[in-house]
């Protein structure tokens, strides 16, 4: 029987931390509620931004199983099914699969780059062998890159490959991969990772996004999707700009997904301190950000709750506050910037 396309806004969503740095449930099972109750169109547990690769396999297992669990059927579950190795990442497949997942996204072999040749083969094995449809993912800047060819190829001969998620925030790319790939197969669907082109990005006919700022703003960016999804470009592309600009604030103030994780905060979410340890410059730097996050998400009219901070986010002890300072005199002094 097949099933809908994906379409519309599937949250990689972040996974809360307790003061042991382990899942916290509970807060893992209000955020799905959140999330759902501010419509978004699906989840994807496992993603880029809940920082997959540092949850051991049996964590990321546990993570999808909460997720599916809590959603309870209300929107389809995207899940990320990335392991090292093929026999993995079918295993991961087969686990999904009887979780009841809409499907799995897999991103391209990472670590070792390899040619669009050996991508297609990795794939190939992957979807001849699934239980659940897969979803392709694209992200360039972390693995192997999946060009045009290979994405048309994949398509044409495996039923099973539904769609390919997109990281790479290049439109013209994405208009390419449409242009091969949607008179073979309409149904197949091209989402963007990249928030900061979504509206351009539905407008040449992407069928919707994974984003990261949906987890944080889901009501601003359902209403971004709504309008451009009815033709409004003009009121979307004004949403679009201010998403931009939270955006570029989340994203390149701090170590992805550390700007993402202090602004959920912000949303009244106990997320816990992520597990790549921040030296005490970076936990001053997120102190700054949490600030101008705050300002973003109150002068631009993102949500009209009350923005407050949850007291769980990592603080720079003033002696490191003390020593930083001393370290920046330094150098201007070495540099002549300073008497």
């Amino acid at each position: 029987m097949s099933q809908a396309a994906l379409r519309g806004l599937f949250v990689p969503n972040l996974v809360p931390l307790d003061e042991q740095g382990q899942i916290n449930e509970p807060e893992l099972r209000r955020y799905v509620d959140w999330l759902i109750d501010r419509g978004v169109h699906g989840l994807y547990p496992n993603g880029s931004t809940g920082e997959f690769v540092r949850f051991t396999p049996e964590e990321r297992r546990r993570i999808v199983q909460i997720v599916a669990d809590q959603a309870g059927g209300r929107v389809p579950i995207l899940a990320g099914a990335a392991e090292a190795n093929v026999r993995e990442t079918l295993r991961a497949c087969e686990y999904y699969a009887g979780l009841g997942v809409r499907a799995v996204a897999i991103v391209s072999p990472f670590y070792y780059r390899l040619s669009p040749e050996a991508v297609y083969a990795y794939f190939k094995e992957i979807a001849d062998h699934s239980p659940v449809d897969v979803t392709l993912y694209n992200i360039p800047m972390f693995a192997s890159p999946i060009d045009v060819p290979t994405v048309r190829r994949l398509a044409e001969e495996c039923p099973r490959v539904v769609g390919i998620k997109d990281s790479s925030g290049d439109l013209p790319h994405m208009m390419r991969m449409i242009q091969a790939v949607r008179p073979l197969r309409p149904e197949f669907s091209f989402l963007t990772g990249w928030e900061a082109a979504l509206v351009p990005m539905l407008l040449v006919g992407c069928d919707g996004g994974t984003n990261a700022t949906t987890g944080i703003v889901p009501e601003v960016m359902r209403k971004m999707y709504d309008l451009a999804a009815s033709g409004q470009y003009a009121q979307a592309m004004q949403l679009q700009y201010k998403v931009l600009k939270l955006f570029d604030a989340m994203l390149y103030t701090a170590d992805f997904p550390e700007g993402f994780r202090a602004a959920l905060a912000l949303r009244g979410f106990r997320t816990g301190s992520g597990r790549q340890p921040l030296s005490p410059k970076q936990k001053m730097e997120l102190g700054t950000l949490r600030q101008t996050l705050k300002r973003l998400l109150v002068e631009e009219g993102f949500t009209g709750e009350a923005v407050e901070e949850v007291p769980d986010a990592p603080t720079a002890a003033p002696e490191d506050v003390d020593r930083i300072v001393q370290e920046v005199m330094a150098q201007l002094k070495r540099r002549g910037l300073l008497p």
